[in-house]
């Protein structure tokens, strides 16, 4: 089956109903806590995932947590080669780790293939971020797969913009997938859920083990919720990446714009690779505003379609210059976009208002 259809149909009960229910227990009678030995809610969630990556996953209480027990699991002094340009969280915990002594850590632009490729000698984990946060930037992913197993080296791979939907990093031969399901796998912005798939089933119940260690366990309702999203991930996303690519367009074409980082537009340097390497273009896109930080952030003020917050990959289109947040790696001036559902024109109308006169 296509991925589409697998995202409708994984994880549903061979029996009784048509829906896997939320199971609220925190034991079971002669097993023992949920923390440990899992529920069927969160292992619905896993089957379906699993079968949409092609590996074993397992799911936790948030997409940093599922970040962390990967990076867990790794010996005291262990290299890490991380991304310069990844989601804040993922940086800082790498950094973090860094400064305790728990790895040894170089951070490299994941889009520069030569300068990965000559960073993963002696590396323990090359942790890859693809699409990048919040640049939108696309890694060779086969090549840094490739590179970092000729160095013996596993590859962790956080496509949680693509979805499962635009790229399988275990199909490249990557060892884990990451995502944040908070984002367009729940895609209604009312759960927070990580999930980790690993194509080596020992390497899963690694992550299992280091889950149950630490109590990074998923709610039960959160992991419900995350699968009911996973049934509309398909329209959902194919709307969003319609209208990010009419959107992209025509910022680019706008005045007040200065850049458009969007891998579906020709003109974009990750466009060839995002050819190659996904289904799709995605959702998310980000712009630069010619007049600078303040202008992109009034433009972001003045919206009224677009909701001004944090966050992506839910129904409502979001925006947000991710400049005001100090630790960010981003020009000034730029706006990061996550397109939903709404009516494309309704969404373009709210941009060019905001942006002003062309």
């Amino acid at each position: 089956m296509r991925p589409e259809t697998i995202a409708v149909h994984a994880g549903r009960p061979s029996e009784g109903p048509l829906s896997p229910p939320v199971v609220l227990a925190s034991n079971f009678r002669g097993i023992g806590y949920t923390r440990e030995e899992g529920s069927p809610t969160w292992e619905a969630l896993e089957s379906a995932i699993g079968a949409l990556e092609g590996g074993e996953t397992v799911a936790f209480s948030s997409g940093m947590a599922a970040t962390a027990a990967i990076v867990e699991r790794l010996p005291a002094g262990a290299r890490v080669v991380g991304p310069a340009v990844a989601y804040t969280g993922v940086r800082r915990l790498l950094s973090e780790r860094e400064a305790t002594g728990h790895i040894e850590l170089e951070s490299v632009d994941m889009t520069d293939t030569g300068a990965v490729e000559r960073a993963v000698g002696g590396a323990a984990l090359l942790w890859v971020e693809t699409p990048t946060n919040p640049m939108v930037g696309i890694a060779e992913l086969d090549r840094l797969i490739e590179a970092a197993h000729e160095a013996g080296a596993e590859v962790a791979v956080d496509t949680t913009f693509a979805t499962p939907l635009l790229q399988r990093p275990l199909e490249l031969g990557a060892d884990i997938a990451m995502h944040s399901a908070t984002k367009f796998i729940g895609g209604h912005s009312d759960l927070l859920l990580g999930i980790a798939t690993a194509r080596d089933p020992a390497r899963a119940e690694t992550l299992r083990h280091v889950r149950g260690t630490i109590g990074a366990t998923p709610g039960a309702l959160e992991a419900f919720l995350a699968l009911r999203g996973l049934r509309t991930l398909a329209v959902r996303l194919e709307r969003g990446s319609a209208s990010a690519a009419v959107l992209a367009e025509r910022l680019a074409a706008h005045p007040a714009v200065s850049t458009v980082h969007y891998p579906g537009l020709p003109s974009d340097p990750g466009h060839e690779r995002a050819q190659r390497l996904m289904d799709g273009f995605g959702a998310m896109l980000a712009f630069e505003v010619a007049a600078g930080a303040d202008a992109a952030q009034a433009v972001a003020e003045r919206v009224r379609v677009f909701v001004h917050a944090t966050s992506l990959g839910g129904v409502e289109s979001l925006i947000e210059r991710r400049r005001r947040y100090a630790a960010e790696v981003a020009p000034d001036a730029l706006l990061r976009v996550s397109v939903g559902i709404e009516h494309v024109e309704d969404l373009w109308e709210d941009l060019a208002r905001a942006l002003g006169p062309e």
